[in-house]
């Protein structure tokens, strides 16, 4: 990876990182007590989806700020997992990418394995 290229991921990735931060403290997440039910759950429902939201944001930050920190290590572009270098294309479109789309699937699948299997032991024992 040429120089230039390093710096157009960098800059990149700290607006990347600094819209994260932003939009993290724009969501304040209020309690209000009422007395009506659906009132009540609509507000659950309302807070569960902006816990949701910023359980996302703090983890693609994190995500992002190890990308930065790659690019300060000379590491970035090289997968994590099997050291072959990612691609452009894939750089592109997921800056922050620890690892090649090969190492990337196979991790998804190892995530979806588990969760298949205990669904097919839940189900033989019904």
């Amino acid at each position: 990876m040429t120089k230039t290229e390093a710096n157009a991921f960098r800059k990149i990735l700290e607006t990347r990182q600094a819209e994260l931060q932003n939009a993290n403290k724009t969501q304040p997440i209020e309690i209000e007590a009422t007395s009506d039910e659906l009132d009540r759950i609509q507000q659950a429902t309302e807070r569960e989806y902006a816990i949701a939201s910023l359980e996302r944001n703090f983890s693609r930050l994190r995500e992002v700020s190890a990308a930065l920190r790659r690019l300060d290590e000379g590491t970035f572009g090289i997968c994590g997992n099997c050291e072959e270098e990612i691609t452009p294309k894939r750089l592109a479109a997921v800056p922050w990418a620890p690892l090649c789309i090969v190492c990337q699937e196979a991790a998804d699948q190892e995530r979806i394995a588990p969760s298949l299997e205990m669904d097919e032991s839940l189900l033989a024992a019904v």
